[in-house]
């Protein structure tokens, strides 16, 4: 079996290879650009319609990564074009691609963020949950899973979509390393009145789900919800700390304040991220594919610290 993977040198795209390689199933990376990785095909963009069915030959599935997610103090002239192009028309491209090189299923990453910023109390987001994107990433992950699913159904091809929430482990950037950072330099932090609930997803965990998403007949035509932990941020923010064998300083703050200072700052999203609640369900995945997480958060955190520069011999580990 061969499984072509896009935006393979990616975070995520590397955990998959590695997956792929762990099951000796052969791998076609597909990248933007060269980066030196084994075997790896060199596509340029996507929505630019470079790749052909060629590039494709003997593909049995692709697992297709590559997307323009969030980006911070967008600068395009037209953000939700960018979006569009490239992770709706980009994705087109690549399905006249491997409809005429004979492929036989996508497995296709989307995120969360296609079915909404929230969840209410008590009732994580299921596959059946209305889908309210609130953000162009979240709108254009929407409209790239409709897509997949009417082209492959008009085609005779197969897919599976997997919803990944945020998503954590050694190598990640962004909020969660900032988060430890933060929580490194010792300040007070206040979160500690903070009581919400937000679903995580160890990015090797979220690789084998990727796998199963393209290799299980159990996967055609299913759209799948996936995370390996649910914490509050306060919650997060101990686990953290006991990754790096350090007490939390946490100083409990009313959410109301943080909600009022974004509203003033023009930050209320991030502090919807912040104080909000978004937990997932995914129950479909474990019952239906049989995935389960082999890394827990605690052992996945206390890498990640190490990898940063921040570990102790206090840090305990666990696995799953």
């Amino acid at each position: 079996m061969k499984i072509a993977v896009t935006g393979a040198n990616g975070f995520v795209g590397s955990a998959v290879l590695a997956a792929l390689a762990a099951r000796d199933i052969g791998a076609l990376p597909l990248v933007r650009r060269a980066n030196g990785l084994a075997g790896e095909r060199v596509t340029g963009d996507l929505s630019d319609g470079a790749l052909t069915a060629g590039d494709l030959d003997g593909v049995d599935a692709i697992i297709h990564l590559a997307a323009r997610t969030h980006v911070t103090n967008d600068r395009a002239a037209d953000p939700l074009a960018e979006y569009h192009r490239t992770n709706v028309e980009g994705t087109r491209r690549l399905l006249e691609a491997g409809k005429a090189a004979g492929v036989r299923r996508i497995a296709f990453m989307s995120s969360v963020k296609a079915a909404g910023e929230r969840s209410q109390p008590g009732r994580p987001l299921t596959p059946q949950s209305p889908s309210r994107p609130e953000d162009h990433y979240g709108t254009s992950k929407l409209e790239a899973e409709k897509l997949v699913r009417e082209y492959c159904s008009a085609h005779d091809m197969e897919w599976s979509i997997v919803r990944p929430p945020l998503v954590y482990g050694p190598g990640v950037r962004a909020n969660l390393e900032r988060l430890v950072k933060l929580v490194a330099s010792g300040v007070p932090l206040p979160f500690g009145a903070i009581d919400n609930q937000r679903s995580l997803v160890e990015v090797r965990n979220l690789a084998e789900a990727a796998v199963l998403a393209a290799i299980r007949p159990e996967a055609n035509g299913r759209l799948f919800m996936v995370s390996d932990a649910t914490v509050s941020t306060p919650e997060l923010i101990r686990k953290i700390a006991q990754a790096m064998g350090r007490p939390a300083r946490l100083v409990p703050v009313a959410p109301a304040i943080f909600r009022f200072a974004g509203k003033v700052t023009g930050r209320t999203s991030m502090v919807d991220r912040l104080c909000g609640s978004l937990e997932l369900d995914p129950s479909d995945i474990v019952d239906v594919l049989g995935w389960s997480a082999h890394i827990s958060l605690e052992e996945s955190l206390v890498q990640l610290v190490r990898e940063l520069g921040y570990s102790s011999d206090a840090a305990t580990t666990g696995r799953k």
